[in-house]
């Protein structure tokens, strides 16, 4: 696989979490890398400076056709959209819109723009409240909430688009994303993040007074909620060789999972953070919040088969250290600031 052809590839939402890291992994394998971000929750020092960062709207089909023709764009990342359930379930259009409508602009620019190559970033919560665990690609897609559906209906858009146009993509079905990059370059830098372990460093560096544990009586061995916690770099490194594999088989999509396959309660993360930190982060008891499920792990078979992919971080004590060192890393650009 290593023996491709590196082609440019146009990462959208390339300053925020994950996109930063994907950026990085391309980067660092030698493939030619351009940015397209509105900045509304990224920053432009997660973009290495070599980069071309392009600030703008994925909505905006002319931005778009010049960064394809100025940065010769073959192949795109689309990480670029709102993430937030509970926000999702209050302010539906605002997912909808970001997520689904401007992804569909976006698919068609890169139609019109000869771009062969679609790598989408997707989500777990496209299966909703699924009955069976782990989770394969062919457990039903009933999402729960306005994200969910927001994002399977960007998977529809890119099959069809797929089956009338020279393109291909993968979509690619997150689970939890946590941790930062090992050498501290970039990580989870969004003010009133939600993901938990985000929320428990914030917490364990004095920049929250503690944690909320939201629900203690779903159906799991401790009552509270269990996910799949996959380390950001190596979901980063998942889409490098994904868009090996599109390039290596043009005619073939690809739809896969993207965990470890193992979950972990919001407790044993917490107390993992404890563990971790040699400290106690308060814990504080609330309702259930809107749209959440109770489990969701991964069966990340059909990822293993289909692509030559190792995870180097799939520990969850090592996820932490990385978020911590981020986070602590954080407080020190914006002490200086």
């Amino acid at each position: 696989m290593n023996n491709i052809g590196k082609v440019p590839v146009l990462v959208t939402g390339g300053a925020g979490y994950i996109g930063s890291h994907a950026v990085l992994a391309l980067k660092d394998a030698g493939w030619p890398v351009a940015v397209i971000d509105n900045l509304s929750t990224g920053f432009t020092f997660a973009v290495p400076d070599d980069v071309p960062l392009y600030e703008g709207d994925i909505a905006d089909a002319e931005l778009l056709a010049r960064i394809f023709a100025e940065q010769g764009i073959k192949a795109i990342m689309h990480f670029a959209g709102s993430i937030v359930v509970p926000e999702s379930v209050e302010n539906p259009l605002k997912y909808y819109e970001n997520n689904t409508v401007k992804s569909r602009t976006l698919i068609e620019a890169a139609v019109k723009g000869g771009v062969e190559h679609f790598i989408f970033s997707s989500t777990a919560a496209t299966y909703g409240t699924p009955d069976v665990s782990p989770v394969t690609e062919e457990t039903p897609k009933v999402p729960i909430n306005p994200y969910g559906w927001s994002k399977l209906m960007t998977e529809q858009m890119l099959a069809d688009t797929a089956f009338a146009h020279p393109m291909n993509y993968c979509a690619l079905r997150y689970f939890n994303v946590a941790g930062a990059d090992p050498q501290a370059r970039t990580g989870q830098s969004t003010a009133g993040a939600t993901h938990l372990i985000k929320v428990a460093c914030e917490a364990a560096t004095g920049k929250r007074d503690g944690v909320s544990v939201y629900g203690t009586d779903y159906d799991t061995p401790d009552g509270t909620g269990v996910r799949d916690y996959i380390h950001v770099s190596d979901l980063a490194s998942a889409h490098v060789l994904a868009l090996e594999a599109l390039i290596e088989e043009p005619k073939r999509s690809l739809t896969m999972n993207c965990g470890y396959g193992r979950g972990f309660s919001v407790m044993e993360v917490l107390d993992a953070v404890d563990r971790v930190t040699n400290a106690d982060i308060q814990r504080r008891i609330e309702p259930r919040r809107a749209g959440d499920a109770g489990e969701l792990v991964s069966d990340p078979s059909r990822i293993r088969a289909t692509l030559p992919w190792e995870p180097k971080h799939a520990d969850l004590d090592e996820i932490i250290r990385h978020a911590l060192q981020w986070e602590r890393k954080l407080g020190e650009m914006r002490g200086n600031a």
